[in-house]
């Protein structure tokens, strides 16, 4: 935005300079080119005079003497005819389209205007003035002159025209920047503050009181008011979350320890029901954990970002995961590096990985295969779960990240439904990114990028 509009006020400026510039220009040159036909033509009726007083005295003497004179003079070219269009004298060179204006001077009209000069030509121009008295034409006078000294004083004006323009230019650009960075000042603060926000940072607001138009500090101000609101929003939701899951622990273990307690007296006809009330409160107690992590994520108290060695991270939690694996005759392979340093928080890749491989075992049938790789790739490093089971459709990848959604072909799968969603928050507050994609010929592939840590690779 900011160049379209520097580009407008530069197109309307320029377009003004040109404005003034060129019609100036153009001005002077038509106002020299008429001083040099009153000039010249004054010059062609004095010897036109003469011209007269020759032709009926019979003596050209004088009339010789002038004309070389003046073509020496100011070396231009000279003849002079007789009413019969023949030579009388001639001094220097007369071109042979002198032939029009021979005409019209024998006819007697004068010369009265000129091509128009400019410091490109013509070189010469040719005034002709007839000679006589009254209404009787008794010759012509036809002066060819050069056009030098003319064109140099346009060339000048114009060249002063051209560095006017030129300066006036570009004082107009320096002036349109600074007027074009003041204006969207606004609109880049707003920018930004829209782009922090976007990306989690919910207390950036733009600044207010800075310079700009009236109008978009305004703006700025009742946007900040509106982020302020949602904010505020926002954090009594995350609370009202936070404050419901840890308070309903509580009250969670005590029901859970009553309903052990009741098993010794319970009949066998109840014990089926007395189980399944039991996995349902333990179902509750991981859903309350699970909301209360992402209440905690998008508050953003979690630990700082630093260097974190993600083999030294994911090593133990990957033995831990293969014996859960191997209970439930799942192949899990690991293939990590030596060493990869992330900047990110801590237990970030630990705990995407937790959820990734605990939803990989859950959905890979008997004999199935879960790959764990870490790789480095474009400044990033690359956390891999892939799985060979049943996978989710295309339309299903985008919406799996979404809080307690659960795929129709798996609502018997036990679970909350907030697996991904956390660990799309885990990435996010760690710089990076998570991606679901099919895997290869079936599948499921969990792939987080978090940034490398600049000072922390081997």
């Amino acid at each position: 935005m900011r160049r379209r509009l520097l580009l407008t006020y530069l197109a309307l400026i320029g377009g003004l300079v040109l404005a003034l510039a060129v019609p100036l220009a153009w001005a002077y040159a038509q106002q020299r080119t008429g001083v040099l036909l009153l000039d010249r033509r004054a010059d062609a009726t004095r010897l036109a005079e003469l011209t007269d007083q020759a032709v009926r005295e019979g003596d050209t003497s004088v009339l010789v003497s002038e004309v070389r004179r003046y073509a020496s003079l100011y070396g231009a070219g000279v003849e002079v005819r007789d009413d019969s269009r023949a030579v009388l004298i001639r001094s220097g060179t007369v071109d042979p389209p002198a032939a029009v204006a021979v005409r019209r001077a024998l006819a007697g009209r004068t010369t009265e205007r000129l091509p128009l000069v400019t410091p490109f030509g013509p070189d010469r121009v040719v005034v002709a003035e007839p000679a006589g008295r009254d209404a009787q034409v008794v010759g012509m006078v036809l002066v060819e002159a050069p056009t030098i000294d003319a064109r140099r004083d346009i060339a000048l004006v114009w060249l002063t025209l051209a560095a006017a323009a030129a300066a006036a230019f570009t004082v107009a650009v320096v002036a349109a920047r600074r007027l074009t960075r003041w204006t969207l000042r606004p609109v880049a603060e707003l920018d930004a503050a829209t782009e922090a926000i976007a990306a989690g940072r919910m207390h950036a607001r733009a600044a207010v009181g800075g310079p700009g138009p009236s109008e978009l500090r305004r703006l700025e101000e009742r946007f900040n008011a509106m982020a302020d609101a949602v904010s505020a929003a926002l954090e009594r939701q995350r609370a009202f979350v936070a404050d419901a899951s840890h308070e309903l622990r509580t009250p969670l273990a005590v029901l859970s320890l009553r309903l052990e307690n009741l098993q010794p007296h319970l009949r066998d006809t109840g014990a089926d029901e007395h189980r399944q009330a039991l996995e349902e409160v333990d179902r509750l107690g991981a859903m309350l954990e699970d909301l209360l992590t992402l209440a905690r994520l998008e508050s953003g108290t979690g630990a700082a970002a630093g260097p974190v060695d993600l083999v030294a991270e994911l090593a133990p939690r990957l033995d831990a995961w293969g014996e859960v694996a191997a209970a439930r005759t799942v192949d899990l392979h690991a293939d990590l590096p030596e060493r990869l340093t992330a900047h990110c928080p801590p237990d970030t890749a630990g705990r995407v990985a937790d959820i990734a491989i605990d939803n990989a075992i859950k959905f890979v049938p008997d004999g199935g295969h879960v790959t764990v790789s870490l790789s480095a790739c474009d400044g990033t490093a690359v956390l891999r779960v892939a799985d060979d089971g049943p996978g989710l459709d295309p339309d299903e990848l985008e919406a799996a990240r979404r809080r307690f959604w659960r795929s129709p072909r798996h609502g018997n799968v036990e679970g909350s439904g907030l697996g991904l969603a956390i660990a799309d928050e885990l990435a996010r507050a760690g710089g990076g990114t998570l991606a679901l994609r099919p895997a290869d010929p079936h599948g499921l592939v969990v792939e987080l990028r978090l940034p490398l840590d600049a000072f922390g690779q081997p």
